[in-house]
């Protein structure tokens, strides 16, 4: 880590201290370090060493290959080394360097991971880390250790977590802080595996500095419709700190001087032209919390979808260009022409600052936005519930929504957006995503794409309010359902399977 100005004082205490004997340091000082080991004696146990491989030899060795997103399964050394001859050396070795459970073996991808649930051995690292992952294997503090399977992943939020196949005893968890608090200035402590110099025996290592400052932009200006395409760390998301980062530290802990995780470090993010110097994590505030909650279920993140155009010409405020037919502002009353004034209770002063106020938030919530003709005000305040964003780039979800009589559905927004914002208006409803063959719903020929309008003459806008009703049925429902040439269709659904 580079030199910083507060480590100056104790630069020139040390050399008083060395012209004067044996002098100690002053309290203060020593105050200082005992609060940073303390620190780091209460989040170190939390930290592990993830080990990744790519390597197409493990398919020799699957008996069966598990084909399901993310089931990555573990490796048994035995059994592969039976399948050869004990006079091959060369196969011998090769069979070998594919077991990560071995400290001597040296692997060819790594980072670091954060232990958040010891009772389900659930790991929060980064998503880039396991990205194309054909095994994983984490190392523990003190060399406990599992092979993992990939829980939930999320490329735009570039989190995932891990889940181990057999959790170790004794395992810690971290506690969380609030990265939303922290300010330029406070000391920070960051705990990882840089250059994966933990994989033999779990042990992470520990440096220290300061948040040099927050809020930090990836370069670059787009509209709602093309962020589908960007990752959160585009909004402004970012902790800068004056901590080196090396490759290996991703998923590693930014803590506080309580111990607290406070960032999550990526070492992706100084690789896109902005400051190189320091380091950067991801926020655990408010936002991020609730994401990593979804990926704790297993499930993937749907985030929210608003449906308006910015006017680009304003610089004086934020000023709606257009507000999408049967978007959730325009059904909150929303216009256009309108200016927004705040998102959540926090002033937004230009688009920037309403893409980050909404980077996190997920499809279905309840927000809260200031809206007035003037950018000046007097406001008003609407509540309305986001749509789902589409992300062309899905993540690893281990566990799937109910299909009620064989069908799984989508929120209608997501066609609106694979249009290009080519329709006139986001449709009532929700649309097919998934039709289970053999199913009852695949027998009266219901097909993707189609929108369910209503169910027994109940109407449902969202997939939650879709399993809810179909989750009160029994026997048989009837769907209204538009078909897909426009026309609208009653469709008898039995639920029983016959």
């Amino acid at each position: 880590m580079k030199c910083v100005p507060w480590v100056l004082p104790l630069v020139v205490l040390g050399s008083i201290g060395s012209r004067t004997g044996a002098e100690e340091p002053p309290a203060g000082v020593l105050a200082l370090e005992k609060a940073v080991q303390a620190a780091v004696a209460r989040a170190e146990p939390a930290v592990a060493c993830v080990l990744v491989s790519r390597s197409r030899d493990y398919r020799a060795f699957e008996v069966p290959a598990d084909p399901s997103p993310g089931r990555l399964g573990g490796f048994n050394l035995r059994q592969a080394l039976a399948t050869v001859s004990d006079r091959d050396d060369k196969r011998i070795k090769q069979i070998k360097s594919l077991d990560l459970s071995d400290p001597d073996v040296v692997p060819e991808s790594f980072g670091s991971g954060i232990v958040i649930d010891a009772r389900a051995g659930l790991i929060l690292t980064c998503a880039h880390v396991v990205r194309g992952a054909v095994k994983v294997y984490v190392r523990l503090p003190g060399g406990k250790g599992s092979w993992a399977d990939i829980h939930a992943s999320d490329p735009r939020s570039d989190l995932a977590v891990l889940r181990l196949l057999d959790v170790p005893e004794g395992m810690k968890v971290m506690p969380l802080g609030d990265g939303g608090t922290l300010q330029k200035g406070n000391f920070i402590i960051s705990i990882s595996n840089p250059y994966a110099a933990g994989f033999r025996d779990g042990s992470p290592s520990v440096s220290w500095g300061v948040v040099a400052n927050l809020r930090r932009r990836r370069p670059g200006f787009s509209s709602e419709i093309e962020r589908n395409r960007l990752s959160l760390h585009h909004f402004g998301t970012l902790i800068q700190t004056d901590v080196r980062i090396n490759s290996g530290c991703s998923g590693g802990a930014l803590v506080n001087l309580k111990g607290e995780l406070v960032g999550l470090i990526t070492a992706t993010a100084a690789l896109t032209g902005v400051d190189t110097p320091g380091g950067f994590a991801m926020p655990i505030d408010r936002g991020f919390k609730g994401i990593i909650e979804v990926l704790k279920r297993g499930e993937e993140v749907e985030y929210g979808f608003l449906g308006v155009q910015f006017d680009p010409n304003v610089r004086d405020g934020v000023r709606l260009a257009d507000v999408i037919m049967g978007s959730p502002p325009s059904r909150a009353g929303l216009r256009m022409g309108d200016y927004l004034l705040s998102v959540n209770g926090k002033p937004v002063r230009d688009a920037e600052d309403v893409f980050l106020a909404l980077g996190t938030v997920l499809a279905g919530s309840s927000i809260e936005v200031e809206r007035s003709r003037s950018p000046r005000g007097p406001g008003e305040t609407l509540r309305l519930t986001p749509a789902r964003y589409w992300i062309p780039t899905t993540g690893i979800a281990s566990k799937l929504p109910p299909a009620p009589g064989g069908l799984r559905v989508e929120w209608t927004s997501i066609i609106y957006q694979k249009d290009r914002w080519g329709r006139r208006g986001i449709s009532s409803g929700v649309t097919i995503r998934e039709v289970v063959k053999g199913s009852p719903a695949d027998k009266v020929r219901l097909q993707t794409g189609q929108t369910i309008l209503k169910v027994d003459g109940e109407r449902v806008d969202s997939p939650a309010e879709f399993y809810t009703v179909m989750a009160r049925k029994r026997d048989q429902v009837e769907l209204t359902v538009t078909a897909l040439d426009g026309k609208l269709e009653r469709v008898t659904l039995k639920l029983n399977g016959q």
